[in-house]
């Protein structure tokens, strides 16, 4: 990862380099160029304007043409510096508005975006992220050798107040098919190699966060709309200030999330939610409760104090 950077850290400074050899190339054949531009236009173009008032008039609007284009140009770069300063400071390098669908700035930064080792999904379902063909983070998360997802528990009271806040279209079986669409795209994942763990959280969400490398995508889950109706923000570490800009604070926020014992880890060999103590300790199994690859759910809960006094029951399932 240490090699990685420092091999972007040189082709930064050789783009670098070669930016400002194109500038001052430029700069060399505009001044050169500007005594024959002159004398052109004193002695071969203005003799025929000044007899021709059709070309002069064509002149005069080209001309016009050019300096409004110049000075609106200025003035809008001059009203809009402090947006600018402000989404520096934010370390926002995109943003969409909701309800649209990507544009060629959002997939020009994918495809800019390095191979990263890890990646986090903090979402709902995950539906929109891994299985919608307009997805364009799912070619880059497939890329990524450990991938960490978080998804609404489908009994969870959390899911029940989202889909309760929802148009009467969306309910909650739409939502446990669009979580069972995702445990299976993660599983065959784990298929090709890739060390894919996925946790479910119970309340009801807040952000949807996807984070790749040095960059992360934040949506808002505001109850009642859907949230791929949401506006979209991208945010890059900012690496002459790491603690600035908003890349740090929501990836810390989904590391802490990641981090909470109260949140089940999925074992996708056996389809059940794992619990674990303080300490990672494993103290019980719940069953999922939906249905996954046209498998019925899992049975009841089993506490691992039962199944040591009782083998037979830890093996159900």
């Amino acid at each position: 990862m240490v090699l990685g950077k420092q091999t972007q850290g040189l082709m930064g400074s050789f783009l670098l380099i070669l930016t400002h050899g194109i500038i001052t190339l430029l700069a060399v054949l505009i001044a050169f160029s500007l005594p024959p531009v002159a004398q052109y236009i004193l002695y071969q173009w203005w003799p025929k304007v000044e007899t021709d008032p059709n070309l002069l008039l064509a002149t005069e609007i080209v001309l016009a043409s050019i300096l409004v284009l110049l000075f609106n140009g200025a003035k809008f770069a001059w009203a809009n510096r402090k947006w600018v300063r402000t989404a520096k400071l934010a370390a926002l390098v995109y943003a969409r508005p909701a309800g649209n669908v990507a544009r060629w700035r959002e997939r020009a930064l994918v495809r800019r975006l390095p191979a990263a080792r890890d990646a986090f999904v903090l979402t709902l379902t995950g539906y929109d992220t891994f299985i919608d063909k307009r997805s364009l983070l799912r070619e880059v998360l497939e890329k990524a050798y450990e991938i960490r997802v978080m998804l609404l528990n489908p009994l969870g009271e959390g899911l029940r107040r989202r889909v309760e806040a929802l148009p009467s279209d969306i309910t909650a079986l739409s939502y446990h098919g669009e979580i069972e669409a995702s445990i299976t795209y993660l599983a065959e994942l784990r298929k090709r190699g890739k060390a894919v763990t996925l946790k479910f959280y119970d309340h009801e969400p807040f952000w949807k966060i996807v984070v790749l490398g040095e960059h992360v995508w934040v949506q808002h889950c505001h109850s009642g709309v859907e949230v791929k109706q949401q506006p979209e923000y991208v945010f890059a570490l900012e690496h002459r200030n790491p603690r600035g800009g908003l890349f740090v604070p929501f990836y810390m926020h989904v590391l802490n999330q990641w981090g909470e014992r109260r949140h089940p880890e999925y074992d996708f060999d056996t389809g059940e939610l794992v619990y674990r103590d303080a300490a990672g300790k494993e103290t019980r199994r719940a069953p999922l409760g939906v249905p996954i690859n046209g498998n019925p759910a899992a049975g009841p809960a089993t506490d691992l104090a039962v199944a040591a006094a009782v083998p037979e029951v830890a093996t159900v399932g």
